[in-house]
């Protein structure tokens, strides 16, 4: 499998996308706390032809960090997705389920982080996906094609990853 900076610049750009709609859900539990949104920052400038550099690699793993330390459900998916939108700039050209699932991941726990803060309901993550179906350029669906499907599973997680992969791959 190939995959080219520029493949990565369009999945990370749709994946800031993604994760930046439900980052006001982390920052409503922790507005001083902007590890989600460096991270954010960092794919996008990544995205506008950036290099991938230790420090977009960090503001990843900052991201995580801070969703670890939310405290609250939502905001910890929220924070998830930021942190997995700025690590789609170091996806690696081997066709996994792995791989598959960081190019998915930033929409499917801003779906989560959006479900949690509903009160559990999956008609608003469903919602999100469909959001983040159509949102989804040509070259985003094309580097998932590449990439192995995913199986239903049988937790909720495993149900929106399945439910988005499929989405993109039609």
């Amino acid at each position: 499998m190939t995959l080219s900076d520029e493949d990565r610049r369009f999945v990370g750009l749709w994946a800031a996308d993604c994760a930046e709609r439900v980052l006001p859900l982390f920052e409503a539990q922790a507005p001083s706390d902007t590890r989600p949104r460096e991270a954010i920052e960092g794919i996008r400038a990544f995205a506008r032809g950036g290099k991938r550099t230790a420090q977009l690699r960090s503001v990843a793993w900052t991201a995580y960090a801070a969703a670890r330390e939310a405290g609250n459900p939502a905001a910890t998916a929220a924070a998830r997705a930021a942190g997995l939108a700025a690590a789609t700039a170091y996806l690696h050209a081997l066709a996994t389920p792995h791989q598959a699932k960081h190019v998915l991941g930033p929409a499917v726990y801003g779906a989560r982080a959006r479900e949690l803060a509903a009160g559990d309901d999956p008609s608003v993550g469903d919602e999100e996906l469909r959001w983040a179906i159509e949102h989804a350029s040509p070259v985003v669906r094309e580097v998932l094609r590449r990439m192995p499907a995913r199986g239903a599973g049988r937790g909720r997680l495993d149900k929106l990853f399945y439910q988005l992969d499929a989405g993109l791959r039609r």
